[in-house]
């Protein structure tokens, strides 16, 4: 380091926004200025019911007095009960809990190698992902990622990931079912610009996995907890997973992530196979009931449906009108603006006018706000948009 270097106590590997939010509550969060903003990010899709809600604070703040960490050598009630939660209400049958959605889908993927030995033999190791998808970042979930640019640099990577074109029917035939362990998918790809499965599509790719003993995952870290519309994005498409991933919106904000899967694929991991020191803790699980609770009493996931078809309808018919705005997508709460211009632009616009609003991928703007917000807040934050787009299309003329 030179003398003159400033040093940064921090990695440099965030391009972080010029803001720093102090404060959060319901749909809004607050700068160190005390400036206001509608959050359409929600921690990229994590807080879902909203900033600080009131149940997973009163729940986890009773937790903080009794215990804070438990090795999973012994039993702990709120993973047990939380575990219990996810397969009442999914097509799942046992849980395993981990902090992350990459930690989850590299246990998934682990999962997915032990059962095709145990099944299919030791010549079947191959996970097949696809193109745009986004798995996270560690070494495992990085590879199965379908985009280049997040692997430049860290060679050689793992070896047994391969990727083929999504929402495709032709590149099924290019999958070597001998050697295949496991076909994973986003069913709403985030990431990757915000693109929905096709529904014909997805059903074909579960009756391929089905015939040829291939596992069929679905990674719901973005998609999962009523983000899409139902608890469960894949039940929008009338399939069944054998495994899914989930993290994100699963507990408030608090670390954690799950593998949920069917008894057979469970049946793979035994004492000793996988493991972590503080995936399924107390305090996360506690937050993760108190979530799932809440999601499924207020009924929120068809809320955000019915939010998510009304911000969709604004703004298909502002797409009509604006030469910037092409085509918008998405399910529920996780919608997707493609644009003509780079998406950063308007996320720094949107900010300026109190509003935060995401990219996904260079041409892509990305809503994920929080699944409780008012009709008036969704109304308020396109109305944003559509003076940001109007106002830029005056001055272009």
């Amino acid at each position: 380091m030179s003398e003159t270097a400033v040093f940064q106590p921090l990695m440099n590997t965030y391009k972080r926004i010029p803001l720093t939010i102090t404060r959060g509550r319901g749909s809004y969060v607050w700068d160190e200025t005390g400036r206001k903003y509608l959050d359409l990010t929600s921690g990229i899709g994590t807080c879902s019911l909203g900033h600080v809600p009131d149940r997973v604070k009163t729940a986890v703040a009773s937790q903080l007095e009794e215990l804070w960490h438990c090795s999973n050598l012994f039993h702990i009630p709120a993973q047990e009960k939380l575990a219990s939660l996810l397969a009442e209400n999914s097509f799942g049958d046992q849980v395993f809990f981990c902090n992350s959605g990459a930690e989850a889908n590299e246990a998934a993927v682990k999962l997915a190698r032990k059962h095709a030995r145990e099944v299919k033999g030791a010549g079947a190791t191959e996970i097949v992902t696809f193109t745009r998808s986004f798995h996270g970042r560690t070494m495992g979930a990085m590879t199965a990622t379908g985009q280049d640019h997040v692997k430049e640099g860290f060679s050689p990577l793992p070896e047994g990931f391969s990727h083929i074109p999504f929402n495709c029917s032709e590149s099924l035939k290019g999958i070597d079912v001998e050697k295949t362990a496991a076909v994973l998918l986003e069913p709403v790809q985030g990431e990757g610009g915000v693109i929905p499965s096709d529904p014909a599509w997805i059903r074909e790719l579960e009756e391929f996995c089905r015939k040829h003993n291939i596992l069929l995952m679905t990674d719901e870290v973005q998609t999962g907890v009523g983000r899409t519309g139902s608890l469960f994005a894949y039940e929008q498409y009338g399939i069944t997973p054998d495994v899914m991933t989930l993290a994100k919106g699963l507990g408030s904000g608090f670390p954690i992530g799950a593998v949920v899967a069917g008894s057979k694929a469970a049946a793979s991991f035994g004492p000793g196979t996988h493991g972590t020191t503080f995936g399924g803790n107390p305090l996360a699980c506690t937050a993760g009931i108190a979530t799932i609770e809440e999601m499924i009493e207020k009924g929120i996931p068809e809320k955000a449906m019915a939010c998510g078809n009304r911000v969709k309808e604004k703004l298909n018919r502002l797409a009509e009108e604006l030469t910037e705005v092409t085509e918008v997508r998405g399910k529920g709460l996780l919608l997707g603006l493609e644009l003509e211009v780079e998406a950063a632009d308007i996320v720094t616009e949107a900010r300026e006018n109190g509003l935060l609003v995401l990219t996904a991928g260079k041409n892509v703007l990305r809503l994920l706000p929080p699944l409780t917000i008012s009709p008036e807040e969704a109304d308020r934050a396109v109305s944003v948009l559509e003076d940001i787009f109007r106002r830029r299309e005056a001055t272009a003329v």
